[in-house]
């Protein structure tokens, strides 16, 4: 596993949980505004071995709540689910993000209890996908079996959009919601420029532009809401 870096404390990237955050190289998207540049483009660095964070997590037993892996895309490498089985055994709930484009993995995952908690982007609506992942084409068949895997699970769950002015309007976001028609957690996330973008500039919209964008959104899922302002 190419871990890159951890995050030994977050109040955000797990709901409701004190938690760290391990990131891991790698991802097949080459999404524009994507803020993990480095993840995604670079080869890896030398990074953490899994025993290190084994051992810092051993360390924080009883600090930690639980652990977010994300990427990159976690699902890319094999290797993630004797990683997540590692972490399990020490106890911790495990938060995963995901792209979608792994279903196969993703069911295992869930099966095998190696996860508690799953994000999973949805990057447009259908027409748009491709382009908002930087790509020619995409397997839309692999996210929409994705979302059956997660709605028919049982596990916990949401499904985010980062909203970035050069690729979501009023009707990519209608479209992006209606592949997640009849889903709980939905969330809006305001785009942000971390410098270490993959396509250059990207712009965000403002906080009143996105309430717009939110109460739209809600004539599909009337429980959206943003996130990151």
């Amino acid at each position: 596993m190419n871990i890159q870096f951890i995050q030994k404390l977050t109040l955000l990237d797990y709901p409701c949980k004190v938690a760290c955050t391990v990131f891991l190289h790698g991802c097949n998207l080459r999404c524009p505004f994507c803020h993990n540049a480095g993840l995604v483009t670079r080869p890896p660095e030398a990074g953490v071995s899994p025993e290190e964070l084994i051992s810092l997590l051993k360390k924080r037993q009883g600090i930690l709540e639980g652990v977010a892996v994300t990427g990159g895309e976690p699902l890319l490498d094999d290797g993630i689910f004797d990683l997540l089985r590692s972490i399990k055994e020490l106890g911790y709930p495990v938060k995963l993000d995901t792209n979608g484009f792994f279903p196969d993995k993703l069911e295992r995952v869930i099966k095998d209890g190696l996860c508690d908690y799953v994000a999973m982007d949805i990057k447009n609506c259908e027409e748009k996908y491709a382009e908002t992942c930087g790509l020619r084409s995409v397997d839309m068949d692999a996210v929409k079996q994705s979302i059956a895997i997660l709605e028919k699970s049982g596990i916990e769950h949401e499904f985010r959009t980062t909203v970035v002015r050069n690729f979501h309007n009023r009707e990519s976001l209608l479209g992006a919601a209606k592949l997640i028609a009849g889903t709980e957690h939905y969330y809006l996330q305001a785009y942000k420029d971390s410098g270490d973008t993959i396509g250059g500039a990207c712009e965000g919209y403002s906080e009143n532009e996105l309430k717009a964008l939110c109460e739209a959104v809600s004539a599909v899922i009337p429980s959206v809401e943003l996130r990151g302002m």
